[in-house]
């Protein structure tokens, strides 16, 4: 499922890019897990409730995986079809056997429960990979220091913090951390995988008198990254911390920072070159990088 397909042309398969939104609240994370609700688990069993003669894969290749609690408003999946002659199924294709997309993700979503949808489908180049050809991924973390706590429709996706928070020194630690970077200090460690990464947005911003939104955008997290990254940034933002000290961890060799909730995380899109750039993008970013 992670290399490219042969074009559909030639006898291969057709690649499709499904974009995903989920409320993660009830959810044990997107990876698929034996006995546990899971987005993966979901999605899959809708792909594989085709009429007869539609193959559909039952597994699919994601953009980012998310932890229990956390939500998506862009993820992003690819999969692989078999495309069949026109007047094979009950599901209409085009002249060159491509499934009537539409139509599949008008079926898929009946199938779906409430909580994950799929907002669009459309075939992509063969070299497209939802995870390995992704620029970067953008997430939203929202907290409220109202001193009531949080708006009880606003309860799902944000986190109440009972201190007052300071924007201005949260954005100015913040903006510290920025480049590439090994974040060990910032990652649950897993055996085998790099903890460099290149941030390259961390910003906040108060939208009312009480709600601060936190903008993260990198090339890749690690484990439980921006989780980590907000936890650390709120307690310089309420004052408990001094501006330097984000920057400071950077230095530890093990994890040592605060963790928010997931629950007031959100992904909300995925960046990709464009198509003559998807296969060189890939590459790219299956090296493994190194401490800088």
């Amino acid at each position: 499922m992670n290399e490219p397909v042969v074009p559909a042309g030639d006898g291969g398969l057709v690649r499709v890019r499904l974009d995903v939104s989920y409320d993660g609240t009830d959810f044990c994370g997107w990876a698929k897990q034996p006995g546990q609700r899971t987005v993966q688990g979901l999605l899959e069993d809708a792909l594989a409730k085709q009429p007869p003669g539609r193959s559909v894969p039952r597994s699919v290749v994601v953009a980012g995986r998310t932890d229990s609690g956390v939500h998506a408003s862009g993820q992003v999946v690819h999969l692989d079809v078999v495309p069949h002659e026109p007047g094979a199924s009950r599901v209409p294709v085009d002249a060159r056997g491509v499934p009537d997309l539409a139509r599949m993700v008008h079926r898929w979503n009946r199938i779906l429960p409430a909580d994950v949808r799929v907002l669009g489908a459309r075939v992509v180049p063969t070299a497209f990979d939802a995870r390995f050809s992704a620029l970067r991924r953008h997430y939203r973390y929202q907290v409220s220091d109202a001193p009531w706590g949080v708006d009880p429709l606003r309860r799902r996706d944000t986190l109440a913090w009972n201190r007052p928070l300071e924007v201005s020194a949260l954005n100015a630690a913040s903006q510290d951390l920025l480049g590439l970077n090994d974040f060990a200090a910032y990652c649950k460690p897993r055996e085998g995988a790099t903890t460099v990464r290149e941030l390259q947005r961390f910003e906040w911003e108060r939208v009312d008198d009480h709600l601060i939104v936190a903008h993260v955008s990198a090339d890749a997290f690690c484990h439980s990254m921006v989780r980590s990254l907000v936890g650390t940034l709120l307690m310089v933002g309420d004052g408990r911390r001094n501006t330097p000290w984000p920057a400071e961890v950077l230095g530890a060799e093990t994890r040592t920072t605060a963790v928010a909730p997931a629950h007031g995380l959100t992904l909300t899109a995925v960046d990709y070159p464009p198509d003559e750039d998807l296969e060189s993008r890939a590459t790219q970013t299956r090296a493994v990088r190194t401490r800088p």
